[in-house]
């Protein structure tokens, strides 16, 4: 059992939790003699004013039941920091409540309550990239190995939740989020990071949920994702969409997306604007992706799968990133309603086809109602990839573009009210198999190779 001479009250260095004095200074003094010894910084409870305060190795946060650590709403009380690493936003991305920097064995626990008190950094008189300055994110860490975040409650960040940039073995587990109190309000980032595991996670937040992202050359890879609850007015689970270095080897388990518990939205809508979006958009490579045992309640579009080429470098002067790739896609017992009219899609560019993707044991509801407007689907290779970016599309439960290697088994798509589009198009796709198909009708347009039906297909599947 840990010796009480290895845990560092914060009290015993000043701190006050009057939830009005500034503890910076005793806080950080407080990691800094727990730092050169190792053991634990300890919050009894209180409210513990704060800025940015600088974690270091050997050193875990201890926040006490009752417990809350309250970010400074001063934006200049957040020296500006140098990540060290060049990614998209580098240069406005720069201040934090909790700053990690080159560390390891850092952990932050207990069952009280991180909170940014984001809302009193105001964004709205603001364009990009002005609105994204000047927001401290709560929890950043960069380069950092062996980083731990349990049990404990954070909410209200003026910007992201948290980032992790190019970090290794990193645990976030059994954590409460609560994030909706400005712009760009996302529950996590994970960043080019490698050996992460993500369990537990009871979730709500404005913009994108548990986000895995690569906004630099390094790869995202060896991730899991399980036991978790989440609920964004924008993307539940969403990889991408900077994509530079891309994602690998990643398994998504045993979730439940959901509405969020906050009516009001910045961006998106209540239920959420997808459930699963998987988006390359910046080059890179997706590949080994496993996605499964999932329940979605509400979202607008409950599969999302996009490869384009917005081509955004990660670097000012860098070189335009060629499209990216994805490939080993494997999404299966899913169940999903409350989905709207618009579809779901899973789409390549012309050229570059999204490649070895199954989906097996789906079953989706959407609102239907929706008619065939004739019109052919707008390309869009350029655009910012989004669930509603095609509009309604020509099938209500699924269209498929510029892809090769499909497989659906086991797949059900059904309308509340009636629609005169088909359950699943499929236009430009090479190596198409499907069995066992309830889909209400199947389109196929401009396809080679296109369509197998295998032994135990239902028949009767194209109207």
């Amino acid at each position: 059992m840990e010796a009480r001479s290895q845990w560092f009250d914060v009290t015993s260095y000043g701190a006050i939790g009057d939830s009005t004095t500034d503890n910076t200074a005793a806080i950080q003094k407080a990691v800094d003699a727990c730092a050169a010894k190792g053991g634990k910084v300890y919050f009894p409870a209180g409210k513990y004013l704060s800025a940015t305060v600088y974690l270091k190795s050997n050193v875990t946060l201890y926040i006490a039941g009752g417990a809350t650590i309250l970010g400074q709403k001063d934006t200049k009380l957040y020296p500006h920091q140098q990540a060290g690493i060049r990614f998209y936003g580098d240069e406005w991305a720069q201040q934090a409540l909790f700053f990690c920097k080159g560390q390891e064995n850092v952990h932050i626990e207990g069952n009280g309550i991180i909170d940014g008190q984001g809302a009193a950094f105001v964004t709205n008189t603001l364009k990009k990239p002005d609105r994204y300055r000047n927001r401290p994110y709560l929890l950043w860490f960069i380069g950092c190995k062996n980083i731990s975040v349990r049990d404990i409650t954070l909410r209200n960040s003026a910007f992201w939740m948290q980032h992790y940039l190019d970090c290794d073995d990193v645990k976030i587990q059994d954590i409460r989020i609560w994030n909706h109190s400005n712009k760009n309000n996302d529950m996590m980032d994970i960043d080019g990071c490698r050996n992460v595991v993500i369990s537990g996670i009871n979730g709500d937040s404005d913009d994108d949920g548990i986000t895995i992202k690569s906004t630099s050359p390094r790869i995202s890879e060896n991730i899991t994702i399980s036991n978790c609850v989440i609920s964004s007015h924008c993307n539940a689970l969403k990889f991408g969409t900077e994509s530079t270095g891309g994602f690998r080897n990643i398994a998504v388990t045993n979730c439940v997306i959901r509405p969020s518990a906050q009516l009001i939205t910045i961006y998106g809508k209540p239920a959420g604007n997808s459930g699963i979006s998987l988006e390359m958009a910046d080059g890179g490579i997706m590949e080994n992706v496993s996605i499964n045992n999932i329940v979605i309640d509400g979202p607008q579009v409950p599969l999302f799968i996009r490869l384009c080429n917005r081509g955004r470098k990660y670097k000012e002067g860098g070189a335009t990133p060629a499209p990216g790739i994805i490939r080993n896609i494997h999404l299966s017992d899913i169940h999903a309603t409350g989905a709207d009219v618009t579809g779901c899609s899973i789409t390549g560019i012309a050229g570059t086809p999204l490649q070895a993707v199954s989906l097996s044991h789906i079953t989706i509801e959407t609102a239907g109602g929706g008619k065939a407007s004739g019109q052919p689907v707008p390309e869009l290779e350029k655009d910012y990839p989004e669930a509603t970016m095609f509009g309604i599309l020509p099938a209500y439960g699924l269209f498929i573009r510029y892809a090769k290697d499909i497989r659906l088994s086991d797949i059900t798509f059904r309308a509340k009210e009636k629609d005169s589009r088909p359950g699943l198009m499929i236009s430009h796709t090479q190596q198409f198999a499907c069995t066992d198909l309830d889909v209400g009708g199947v389109s196929i347009q401009d396809s080679s190779n296109g369509f197998t039906q295998e032994k135990g297909a239902k028949k009767k599947l194209i109207e």
